[in-house]
């Protein structure tokens, strides 16, 4: 049987820049929607285009309710969960594409 993966990212303006927390079950759309200011709001209003942090789950419930957790936490738990996987905060769509 097929699996579905989720993705909870986190998009930033640039290094310690404005945050904005999303999930999909596709990343690369998802992300070059964003790039391309292709998505009304938040993300296209702040410029937020920068992919630093992305988890996979394989429940889109649990991929929601991280999400959510993921955007209650404070500011710096936020900026140290980017760091402990991606301390140069790199753009990871690059890698992504390839």
């Amino acid at each position: 049987m097929f699996r579905k993966t989720y993705y909870v990212y986190i998009l930033a303006s640039k290094k310690y820049g404005t945050l904005y927390i999303g999930v999909t079950n596709n990343l690369l759309k998802r992300v070059y929607q964003h790039k391309e200011s292709l998505v009304d709001g938040f993300t296209k209003k702040y410029g937020i285009h920068k992919l630093v942090y992305y988890e996979q789950h394989e429940d889109i419930n649990h991929a929601i309710l991280r999400e959510k957790q993921i955007k209650k936490w404070r500011r710096d738990w936020k900026i140290n969960l980017i760091e402990s996987e991606n301390p140069q905060w790199l753009d990871l769509y690059l890698e992504l594409t390839g």
